[in-house]
């Protein structure tokens, strides 16, 4: 795992070894910034099962200026500050050992507006999809805000959340990417 592409392009990333989590692969890395913008002015990512960081960090290394990290698994925590720490975004990397729903509302108290939200909750969990209506419910994401869902195939996400619509679908072997915006007109 590396970053692919920005100011820190071509740094190499810890992964996690074991089987708590899936790593986003670099290719399916490329394809997701590919389609959401290949680089970004500013803005707050929030990487909400984040494991090791991968696509929290590529969203800050092509002009995110503050990343949220909330990861549960005690594990993939510590590769997730060591890959911060690697990256030098301790200044701007916020870190969270926490369950997903306790994270959001932390979050729905906070003044704050989130502009990439990245959704990767272990495949079997599919209830915790449902934090996606949460966050908009509490106007916590901005109106040109990116929604990026990673799940199995199995797993059909609605087509709307709010006001935020399916507007692509990509299936890599078995793992689907849904990116969700707001659509005007």
């Amino acid at each position: 795992m590396r970053v692919v592409a920005g100011e820190r392009k071509g740094m190499p990333l810890k992964a996690i070894t074991g089987t708590t989590t899936r790593p986003t692969t670099d290719k399916v890395k490329e394809s997701i910034f590919n389609i959401i913008g290949p680089f970004f002015e500013g803005g707050i990512v929030l990487d909400l099962f984040a494991g090791s960081g991968g696509l929290g960090i590529e969203t800050l290394s092509r002009g995110a200026s503050r990343g949220i990290f909330v990861e549960k698994d005690g594990r993939a925590y510590q590769t997730l500050l060591e890959n911060i720490k690697k990256c030098r975004y301790e200044e701007i990397a916020e870190t969270y050992k926490t369950d997903a729903n306790r994270a959001v509302k932390g979050l729905l108290k906070r003044d704050i507006q989130i502009n990439y939200l990245f959704m990767d909750p272990p495949y079997a969990k599919v209830e915790y999809y449902d934090l996606i209506l949460t966050l908009i419910e509490a106007n916590k994401l901005t109106d040109d805000a990116i929604i990026v869902c990673e799940h199995a195939k199995e797993v059909d996400l609605p087509k709307e959340y709010g006001e935020f619509t399916l507007t692509r679908q990509e299936n890599y072997g078995g793992t689907i990417i849904s990116i969700y915006r707001k659509i005007y007109g």
